[in-house]
């Protein structure tokens, strides 16, 4: 039985990983690589090991699903141009892997005959080679049209993701949730270096200080719940150390301080929901 077959446009990380995840367990075949950059397209066949590079829509041959994996701003664009250019067929599905924006920015795919749906991996694609090796286990969100969300399951699940669906209307909030856990986390852990580092704490001590403290407290946190996990001296009520603190951060940085100040606030509201 032939396999089914998946296009890409747009040639980043995500279309990378996840056409290298298709292509070597067998769940679909790759088809053509579009994008803006000629070079993209043909660093990405070259990454998954297989696809054919297309340097115009109109020559990208048929195709079972298209994933349209540009950025965000793009995608609009990029469904109108696929409508207009690309060889869809009544029935094919057409999709994308925002986690912000939902599908019905595919809105022109699915008037010329495609079903439509969009799919979030909730996983970093930083480093493509690192997210191959991670996704089984990971979790996707899903949401859009019936057939197309019962189509994508059946493609994610065979490379070992977990599937969820996601009510369009709170999709924006939905990633904010990701965006907060994965995002700000990393900014916030480089604020914890630049304090240590402005205090005179060398790069090296610096690192080494935090590590313990994020793996005790992300830790904690996953296992007991955020508000069982909360140290310091908002957990601890002692509102003079926080608010001598605020003044210390926000005379040494503006931003910093400002974050401080309404991050304590809510640890303090966090840490009245604490298990007593």
């Amino acid at each position: 039985m032939e396999k089914p077959r998946i296009n890409l446009v747009g040639c980043g990380r995500v279309a990378r990983s996840l056409g290298r995840l298709w292509s070597s367990s067998g769940t679909l075949a790759i088809g053509g690589l579009y994008s803006r950059s000629a070079s993209s397209a043909r660093s990405a066949a070259e990454f998954i090991g297989a696809g054919r590079p297309c340097d115009r829509l109109a020559e990208i041959g048929t195709a079972d699903l298209w994933l349209i994996a540009t950025p965000d701003s793009a995608l609009a664009v990029a469904a109108s141009a696929l409508a207009a250019e690309a060889p869809l067929r009544d029935g094919d599905c057409v999709f994308h892997c925002s986690g912000a924006c939902t599908s019905e920015l595919l809105a022109p795919a699915r008037a010329a005959g495609a079903m439509t749906a969009s799919a979030h991996p909730v996983l970093s694609f930083a480093v493509p080679e690192a997210a191959c090796r991670g996704f089984s286990g990971s979790h996707v969100g899903i949401e859009g049209e019936l057939a197309a969300i019962a189509r994508l399951e059946r493609v994610f699940t065979a490379i070992g993701a977990s599937c969820f669906t996601i009510d369009a209307r709170h999709k924006m909030l939905y990633h904010a949730g990701s965006v907060f856990a994965s995002n700000f986390t990393v900014v916030l852990l480089d604020v914890a270096l630049q304090c240590y580092r402005s205090a005179g704490i060398e790069p090296e001590t610096a690192a080494a200080l935090m590590r313990p403290l994020v793996e005790a407290a992300i830790g904690n946190a996953l296992r007991a719940g955020p508000a069982a996990a909360l140290s310091g001296p908002a957990a601890r009520g002692d509102l003079e150390l926080v608010a001598r603190q605020r003044q210390a951060v926000g005379d040494w940085a503006e931003d910093p301080g400002r974050a401080y100040e309404v991050l304590s606030r809510l640890a303090i509201e966090l840490a009245a929901r604490a298990p007593r």
